[in-house]
């Protein structure tokens, strides 16, 4: 029951805040579902096909990493973290109850947005649906557990959309979604392992192996991170 209410703690912050939603829902179903449409308006509909695949990472970067990294920082900086841990939650339960929370949210706009542009742009279903729900719920909820993560490296609450604009520029051009942008040779297969690309690819090939490893790498990574570096209180504290 713990973990329950902290996961409909941070549903409830999520909906209640209003320049959350238009930056976190808003905007990157806009972008995702848009993008598609212009696509098969001035090429065909494979091209908005390609398109939303790729711009999944879009998804996958705002509303899943950076939402829950800005919504954290804040919580850290108004000291609710604090407070919740002086409960009888354990610290495990204050996070997981979160990052459950945004990556359910994620997963909702990612099928959400699959059957929009199915209507609007001709986008056809995926092929494999099971095979595409589970990359789409691995990579929601690795993501969401990186930028809780990532928390430890914003020093305030007005930095975080600036310190997570990086990590969205990099998801975007390394799947393709801001379209095709000349890359040095030797910087693919480093872009190959970041987490949004390897849920674009199997997403697109279909091929769950080699994503899923990549996947479970930065799962781990994360886990070190938060165990060294969260910080459930401002600096200044």
């Amino acid at each position: 029951m713990s973990l329950t209410a902290t996961y409909r703690l941070g549903t409830r912050l999520f909906w209640r805040d209003k320049s959350m939603l238009f930056a976190s829902v808003i905007t990157p179903v806009g972008l995702v579902v848009g993008m598609p449409l212009l696509m098969k308006q001035v090429r065909d509909a494979s091209s908005a096909a390609s398109i939303f695949q790729s711009s999944i990472s879009v998804l996958l970067a705002i509303t899943a990493f950076m939402n829950v990294a800005v919504a954290l920082t804040a919580r850290r900086d108004q000291l609710i973290l604090k407070r919740l841990r002086a409960s009888r939650l354990t610290d495990g339960q204050i996070l997981i109850g979160q990052i459950a929370s945004t990556a359910t949210q994620t997963v909702a706009l990612i099928m959400l947005s699959t059957v929009a542009v199915r209507f609007v742009a001709g986008v056809p279903l995926p092929a494999d649906p099971l095979g595409f729900a589970a990359i789409t719920v691995a990579g929601s909820a690795v993501l969401s557990l990186l930028g809780a993560a990532y928390t430890a490296a914003i020093p305030r609450f007005e930095l975080a959309a600036a310190f997570t604009m990086p990590v969205f520029l990099v998801a975007g051009v390394s799947a393709g979604a801001m379209g095709p942008i000349p890359l040095p040779s030797w910087l693919r297969p480093v872009l190959d392992l970041l987490p949004t690309t390897a849920v674009v690819n199997a997403v697109k090939t279909g091929d769950l192996a080699v994503p899923a490893l990549v996947l479970a790498a930065w799962t781990l990574l994360g886990l070190v991170a938060i165990r060294l570096w969260f910080r459930w209180e401002p600096r200044r504290s």
